[in-house]
């Protein structure tokens, strides 16, 4: 189950992003995340004033 507050989803998808997985759509696989549950995840991130950054694999 992944955090439900923005902050800690942040540092628990960048956590998995640089130590578990080479790409976003990696993670997803992964973890088992669907594609919707992915959009909900980076516009909640987003929310927060983060994006994706696939040069760097993390959210900045």
């Amino acid at each position: 189950m992944l955090p439900k507050d923005p902050v800690i989803l942040l540092s628990y998808i960048n956590t998995q992003l640089r130590d578990n997985y080479s790409s976003l759509e990696a993670l997803a696989e992964g973890l088992d995340i669907s594609s919707s549950e992915l959009s909900e995840i980076t516009g909640k991130l987003e929310s927060i004033g983060y994006k994706y950054d696939s040069g760097q694999n993390t959210f900045l």
